[in-house]
């Protein structure tokens, strides 16, 4: 079979294949050419899902007649050029764009128009594409001083079989929206615009550069809850700066779509980021709860290879353990920085879920605003004088008795201050661990200097305990619902976690060693961390080529299945990097034994008892979260509450 040389068409329609899978990367392609162009506001309009057509218009330096043909020409770029010695470095990259073939591809597969005026001339020129065939350049109108508009339309009318591997108008449209999303929260200090179909999209104006603009886009596009809910991250080691914002653990979402990772201002999709992230929240959400997060890592351009793929959508790492642990690491320091907090979202959940309705039929609501006057003529009957058919409806559990305290400030103050906050503490909620003092409360025989009140508290002074389940307390501007379950059993699982790493994981001894049968590589990748396994009570060595032997596993784990164990190890280092699996059995088991451990529901707590728990939930790291990423506790302001009574 002879060799034969394509012709150029063909191999423009070939790298199209590659770099224009769909509308939405065809935009983004025009959008990197954009931003390298030097551009502060970027226009995108679409019809018919981007096959139809697409139009990006931006305000930056330009091209002039003469480079408006070669812009055309397949690896023809500005984006880089050779060194003193002649040398073109591929690894000092400093801009979106630099392979020199989206222009040329997208020509060849649909029909591209190019106009634009070059900063600092009075002409503006524009050349026509057409299924490969490129005709001269000719004057153009252009509205703005400099910039360029860039017009595709009918993508893919030249290679009629893609056509049928697209999507429907709307998911096309969607794939858009999102795609332009992406480089907007990249970008925060350019100007975006979207019209699909004719409608209004997205208008995000231009923000300062930095982490108060960065912010501003980032809840202009993801949504005011998740700037009331984010963490600021800015972590740098050894040259590799983490920065961005991740949402509390409690602001979780059922998917992985509200990740966003960012390297060099480059939206990417990364394994190795997706993994790290996951590992930094694994101790606070459950398997089938994603974290929302929007996270940039900036390193020089030698450090990182972004000439994996055509799209530019993967990148290689020269260090990917520094990255892995700079990421796991400032995420987890944010988390514990976050204290108790927990999201905003959930006393919104709580007051949407509250509807002011009748809950039985001919259940009549109390009374009216004209008081007794209501009940002397009849329009209202007390629960006492109903019929016994209109008592039975009573909502169950309301005449229960349930543990109710209103402590003065001072007898509250006196109470804190004596052994007893100490007693109650370890009794309450450590169930007999030593409590560490984490708030230096005054001692008994101190005065004060201001009058004390326990409402100024974060989570304020405890009121009263309901259903022997919830704890209610007042704080200076609204009220605090407590589970009280759910919160010893994070205060009593993170203890847990504060003596395994002070005193190591402990192991057992298999009576007969295990030999686990792995593939080469696998077996190489788990031998490979032999010594960080063994820190989490996980000892193993190698025995011959494609096996590891293992000798000791946790004793928290009592009888485990070691061969099974190895393998979910061998997969996540393969996925993730990182041995996940067994952190997470490890975690599992102390989440069982917290849950177990703790204070149960419908179990009556006394006064001290209920503060005792709200002051160490002050002073625990994560206590606004369960083991499993469900809520604590739900902060309900005034404001809200007389907003549910009509009083505002």
């Amino acid at each position: 079979m002879p060799i034969r040389r394509l012709p150029p068409e063909t191999v423009n329609r070939i790298a199209a294949g590659e770099v224009v899978e769909r509308p939405a990367s065809a935009i983004k392609e025009l959008v990197d050419n954009a931003i390298d162009a030097g551009a502060t506001r970027i226009e995108v309009e679409a019809h018919g899902g981007g096959l139809t057509r697409i139009m990006v218009a931006d305000d930056g330096c330009g091209m002039s007649a003469e480079e408006l043909p070669v812009a055309i020409e397949r690896h023809a770029t500005s984006k880089l050029a050779p060194d003193d010695e002649g040398l073109w470095d591929l690894l000092r990259i400093h801009t979106m764009g630099f392979r020199g073939e989206a222009l040329p591809s997208i020509g060849s597969v649909a029909r591209l128009q190019i106009s634009s005026r070059a900063k600092g001339q009075r002409e503006a020129w524009s050349i026509l594409v057409e299924g490969g065939r490129v005709d001269e350049v000719a004057p153009a109108a252009f509205a703005g001083d400099h910039g360029t508009r860039i017009e595709v339309r009918d993508l893919f009318y030249a290679t009629p079989a893609r056509l049928k591997f697209m999507k429907s108008e709307r998911a096309e449209a969607l794939a858009i929206t999102e795609e332009l999303k992406r480089q907007a929260m990249a970008h925060e200090s350019v100007g975006f615009s979207l019209d699909i179909d004719g409608r209004r999209i997205l208008r995000l104006p231009p923000e300062h550069p930095g982490p108060q603009g960065r912010l501003a886009r980032l809840a202009a596009v993801l949504g005011r809850d998740f700037q009331d809910n984010a963490l600021e991250i800015d972590q740098v080691r050894d040259g590799v700066r983490l920065a961005g914002f991740a949402g509390l653990p409690t602001y979780n979402r059922g998917n992985a779509a509200h990740q966003y990772l960012f390297v060099n201002d480059r939206p990417v999709r990364d394994r190795l980021l997706q993994g790290a992230l996951r590992a930094a929240y694994a101790d606070f959400l459950a398997r089938d709860r994603h974290p929302s997060a929007a996270l940039y890592v900036t390193l020089d351009p030698t450090e990182v290879d972004i000439n994996v793929h055509p799209a530019k959508a993967e990148v290689r790492f020269r260090d990917p353990s520094l990255v892995r642990g700079l990421i796991v690491g400032a995420l987890r320091h944010a988390l514990a920085g976050a204290g108790h907090r927990a999201s905003t979202t959930t006393a919104a959940q709580a007051l949407d879920s509250i509807r002011p309705q009748s809950v039985f039929p001919g259940y009549q609501p109390g009374p009216s605003p004209a008081g007794f006057s209501a009940w002397r003529e009849g329009g209202w009957t007390p629960p006492t004088q109903r019929p016994l058919s209109m008592q039975a409806m009573d909502l169950p559990g309301l005449s229960d008795v349930s543990a109710r305290h209103e402590a003065r400030p001072e007898e509250a103050y006196q109470t804190l201050g004596g052994l007893g906050v100490a007693e109650a503490v370890r009794e309450a909620a450590y169930g007999g661990y030593d409590a560490p003092p984490s708030i230096a409360y005054p001692g008994p025989d101190q005065a004060p200097a201001q009058p004390f009140d326990p409402i100024d508290f974060p989570l304020g002074a405890a009121r009263a305990q309901v259903h022997e389940t919830y704890i209610v307390s007042q704080t200076r501007d609204g009220v605090v619902i407590v589970d009280q379950h759910a919160a010893h059993e994070r205060l009593v699982y993170e203890r847990m976690k504060h003596e395994m790493e002070a005193g190591g994981v402990a192991r057992q001894a298999l009576l007969l060693p295990e030999v686990v049968e792995l593939d080469p590589a696998e077996a190489e990748r788990v031998v490979a961390r032999a010594e960080e396994l063994s820190a989490l009570g996980l000892v193993l060595e190698g025995f011959g080529p494609g096996a590891v032997l293992v000798r000791e596993t946790p004793a928290l784990l009592g009888k485990t299945d070691a061969a099974g164990l190895v393998r979910d190890i061998a997969d996540d280092l393969a996925e993730n990097g990182q041995a996940l699996a067994l952190k997470e059995r490890l975690e599992e088991v102390c989440s069982t034994m917290a849950c177990h451990g703790s204070v149960r529901a419908g179990r009556r707590l006394a006064a001290a008892e209920m503060n005792a728990l709200l002051r160490e939930m002050e002073a625990t790291p994560h206590s606004g979260q369960c083991n499993h990423g469900r809520p604590t506790y739900v902060e309900l302001k005034l404001s809200d509450i007389e907003k549910l009574f009509g009083r505002r």
